[in-house]
């Protein structure tokens, strides 16, 4: 079991992409771009960050302690978090007032794409005069479950991604044109905790112009990574092979993708539990 948040485990401190919602590390006030500088008080420096991940999972009810160096915060400070057993449905969904269908995707799963269209083909059987697909706080997945929803939106035999490697040889990924909702007209929420799938998926629905992003630029994960083993069970180094583009080539890493319409939550919005980027989102869709 562990504290609920998706990570980064490819930088100099594993860092926290976003907590879960309603998890122990959202309760705790764990917050994207956190770094987890020690564990238990133990310095996680030059530690790797799937180790330092597995110092911090452990049985359901034992405490870990979290040191945390926040951007705009002056000194790294302590956080107690209760361990706990994560379940967390990949997909909901719901119709929203004035007839505009509603589907949340927390992670890209193994059956992610299944349960996406259990969800999605009822609301789409009312009518809808819009969706919003919120992809905010996912913190990734299976790149295979990506391309599986690009292509919900898209027709078939589209790039949906470009893996570039270090050579500058190019893979490209095409959607599968089995989509059920290549026509509805389409928001997609991110923001800072919109990472790796997430991104790869909003960044096709961006470049095709088949929907329109609104709310903040997103986390920027988009590198994919081998282990190289060295001789002699002396362990392994963790090799970046490629990374990620969008179908107009547009690099993910470390920039994140820019939202058409930005909007942020502000702390009124969370002190007053108001949602403004959904706000926005139906708004647009309403033509407002």
């Amino acid at each position: 079991e562990g504290i609920g948040a998706y990570v980064d485990t490819t930088g100099d401190y594993l860092a926290i992409i976003s907590p879960m919602p309603g998890s122990p590390a959202e309760k705790a006030g764990l917050k994207a771009d956190d770094q987890v500088i020690a564990v238990d008080k133990e310095d996680m420096t030059g530690i790797d960050g799937e180790l330092v991940l597995k110092k911090i999972l452990g049985p359901a009810g034992t405490t870990v302690v979290l040191t945390i160096r926040r951007e705009g915060s002056e000194d790294p400070f302590d956080v107690s978090i209760v361990r706990s057993k994560i379940s967390l449905p990949s997909v909901e969904g719901k119709m929203l007032e004035n007839n505009i269908a509603y589907v949340r995707l927390a992670t890209f799963g193994e059956k992610t794409d299944t349960e996406f269209r259990d969800v999605l083909q009822p609301l789409l059987d009312q009518k809808p005069a819009g969706l919003i697909l919120d992809l905010r706080y996912n913190g990734g997945g299976f790149l295979s479950t990506a391309i599986d929803i690009v292509s919900e939106f898209i027709p078939a035999d589209k790039v949906v991604l470009y893996e570039q490697f270090g050579n500058g040889d190019m893979k490209d990924y095409l959607s599968k044109g089995k989509g059920i909702a290549g026509d509805i007209p389409l928001v997609v929420l991110v923001n800072e905790g919109s990472a790796s799938a997430s991104e790869i998926t909003a960044g096709a629905i961006q470049d095709y112009k088949r929907g329109t992003l609104i709310g903040v630029t997103t986390y920027g994960k988009g590198s994919v990574q081998n282990w190289v083993p060295l001789s002699n069970d002396q362990g392994a180094v963790r090799v970046t092979i490629a990374r990620w583009l969008t179908p107009e080539k547009r690099q993910i890493n470390k920039v994140g993708l820019e939202p058409d319409v930005k909007v942020e939550i502000t702390d009124d919005d969370i002190k007053n539990e108001h949602d403004s980027q959904l706000e926005a989102a139906v708004n647009y869709l309403l033509g407002k």
